[in-house]
């Protein structure tokens, strides 16, 4: 078919020639070919396997690519935050300073699935190699790759928050390997059975997927290069070095083999926090799951340094009393793990607890009983983990010294202990009443160190989890089985106890005195059951509930 113009007759393309051809079957000229017009440049489509975090985890984004002939236009649609709007720009001066040519067509790159939001810049690197594959400029990735990263104006590929849970994503995926930033290489190497990929320009990329070679793999952080959560962890407190609290030591050990929280009552000067800060020296190390899952944690939040290897240390934080909400269970525009989501497997150690703000305390009475806290948002809710163990420290008043010492008033008394609401304090499973050390001799007494005691704990710990197993208890996916965990329906069948034991277990309940509610009293046959696990007895006796009434209702508060 043809057509006249101007006295010169010209070909008219069938309509046929208007369908996209693959993205392999025509390409730009290179370099130095002459080129010519922008018409003649080609056109098609790419899809490229892309990441981003959606709260701690990630999930896999489809960037489907499709150059198209038209006016110059870039859009991408599917729900982008500003930030991957912004990708445009970045990708537009990348692509220009790798050398490749930026088409002059119209371009429109989806994201799916499309109906959720995409956040951050982990998607720059996928947006860009889909634009090259689809315009002819370079090869589409094999089968099995995946690609996220950050490009700069300059065509360096940047380190992106969250790259252990984008490597978990891609693992479910089936992916086998990996293009990511070549900072974040060693965090993707953490994680067995895939491969990473670190480019540390866009041309890095391009090369691999034109030539016949692949880098060398990745190494993985030295053995015990664990660097923790903000950098090298400093060494914990060992329990030789706290003079006398026999109660104290005690409790410390319950509550590391049961998992149970704990609040210290004494004044200042007694070691509460000493004693609170030797608590992450009993726990047993994180196991392969565990450790991924509070690694991935941090490296969402920004708290895992470049080349840092696995946390296989429980955590420990300590925010300040005037941390806020937010901080404190994770909030933001973006929501991002909180300070009880970083303390996950792991203790969070409350100084000074009525000095906090009563609203901060009150957030954390659902990850204190649930273990996971809940940040809604109008764009949706976010679930992150919080299964920490609650260590917290407290004066009996606001001068520090109880008794005839004291000179505080009734009503500085009152509004002291408000800031801590009965719905709180019915959650701690063990409540201690610290007294300053008597005598200089009790010091030269020989004290157990923490190895002794966590060996004990590991023993008792793995009682529990027999039990579990034997009579098919339940406990949250991804948390130890730890008596922390037992239900009050199964207590026939977790706590064998003869009728003296029923009896006084009765009377606690029964005493209006003590106040003891329902979940209290569950409490204290959890914490009963945890010290018979620790003398190796599967009866609950009327010793072990006693000591745990003992220890749920301190004198002086």
């Amino acid at each position: 078919m043809s057509t006249v113009v101007n006295g010169e007759v010209r070909p008219v393309p069938d309509t046929e020639e208007a369908v996209l051809p693959a993205p392999e079957s025509r390409r730009l000229p290179e370099a130095g070919e002459g080129g010519g017009p922008p018409s003649s440049w080609a056109c098609g489509a790419s899809t490229i396997l892309g990441l981003v975090c959606t709260g701690w985890r990630a999930m896999p984004v489809l960037v489907e690519t499709v150059v198209d002939r038209g006016l110059p236009h870039f859009v991408v649609v599917g729900l982008p935050s500003t930030a991957v709007r912004e990708a445009r720009e970045r990708v537009r001066a990348a692509v220009r300073a790798s050398g490749r040519r930026f088409p002059l067509h119209r371009i429109t790159v989806s994201l799916s699935p499309a109906d959720l939001p995409k956040e951050g810049t982990s998607l720059d690197l996928a947006v860009a190699l889909g634009l090259l594959a689809a315009s002819g400029q370079a090869p589409a990735p094999p089968p099995g790759w995946a690609v996220f990263g950050e490009l700069g104006l300059d065509g360096s590929v940047r380190p992106v928050r969250g790259a252990l849970s984008m490597a978990v994503a891609a693992r479910q995926q089936g992916v086998t390997h990996l293009v990511c930033p070549a900072a974040n290489a060693r965090e993707v190497a953490l994680l067995p059975g895939i491969r990473p990929l670190p480019a540390r320009r866009l041309d890095d990329l391009l090369d691999w997927l034109a030539g016949p070679g692949l880098p060398p793999p990745v190494p993985l952080p030295e053995a015990g290069d664990d660097p923790g959560a903000l950098g090298p962890p400093a060494p914990l407190p060992d329990l030789a070095s706290v003079r006398g609290q026999p109660c104290a030591r005690r409790a410390l050990e319950l509550a590391a083999a049961g998992g149970h929280h704990l609040l210290l009552l004494g004044p200042p000067g007694a070691g509460k926090t000493l004693l609170a800060s030797c608590l992450p020296g009993l726990l047993p190390p994180l196991d392969g799951e565990a450790a991924i899952e509070v690694t991935a944690i941090h490296s969402v939040a920004g708290q895992l340094p470049p080349g840092a290897g696995l946390i296989q240390r429980p955590p420990l934080r300590a925010p300040h009393h005037a941390t806020p909400v937010a901080a404190m269970v994770g909030g933001g525009k973006v929501p991002r793990p909180g300070e009880a989501s970083l303390a996950h497997r792991g203790v969070l150690l409350l100084d000074e607890l009525a000095e906090f703000r009563r609203e901060t305390l009150e957030a954390l009475r659902e990850p204190l009983e649930a273990g996971y806290v809940t940040v809604a948002r109008l764009a949706g809710a976010e679930r992150f983990p919080a299964a920490f163990q609650l260590v917290a420290t407290a004066n009996p008043c606001p001068c520090g010294q109880p008794g005839d010492r004291c000179h505080c008033s009734e009503r500085q008394l009152a509004r002291y202990r408000q800031a801590l609401s009965g719905p709180l304090l019915d959650r701690i499973d063990l409540q201690v009443r610290v007294r300053r050390a008597a005598l200089p001799s009790t010091a030269a007494a020989p004290r157990e160190d923490s190895q002794t005691v966590r060996e004990r704990v590991e023993a008792a710990r793995q009682l529990q989890a027999l039990r579990f197993h034997r009579l098919g208890l339940s406990h949250p996916p991804g948390q130890p089985p730890v008596n922390r965990w037992l239900e009050a329906g199964d207590a026939a069948r977790w706590a064998p106890m003869g009728p003296a034991a029923r009896r006084l277990l009765d009377t606690l309940y029964r005493d209006a005195s003590l106040g003891l509610s329902s979940r209290g009293l569950v409490k204290v046959l959890r914490v009963a059951r945890t010290a018979a696990d620790l003398e190796g007895r599967d009866e609950v006796t009327v010793g072990d509930i006693e000591l745990a009434a003992e220890f749920r209702f301190p004198p002086g508060w």
